[in-house]
């Protein structure tokens, strides 16, 4: 018995063209960020900062309160730059504080 062709593209098919033609508004190296956060920024930090996004090079964090947004954006150069030196390539551009739940 012969199955006929489905009009639909398998999914794994899918998820194997969104990664190989470079499509997605994302890139998958990018996950690291959050599994080395806490260690390049030391417990200080990670307790009233945390990474929300990164699309394009443009990184979001969360601060607990104003003034921990205050002193983040005078680190902000510090802190790109550690964060991009742990991955190992240019993952972060700009880094954009704002005020909300951790």
């Amino acid at each position: 018995m012969t199955r006929d062709k489905s009009p639909f593209t398998p999914l794994k098919d899918v998820i194997k063209n969104l990664f190989s033609n470079g499509t997605l508004p994302i890139d998958p190296e990018d996950g690291r960020l959050w599994e080395v956060w806490d260690e390049v920024m030391g417990p200080a930090i990670s307790r009233h900062a945390r990474p929300s996004w990164i699309k394009k090079g443009n990184l979001r964090v969360t601060v607990s309160d104003p003034i921990w947004l205050q002193e983040l954006q005078f680190m902000e150069s510090e802190m790109r730059e550690r964060l991009n030196r742990r991955l190992g390539r240019e993952a972060v551009h700009r880094i954009e504080f704002r005020v909300g739940n951790l």
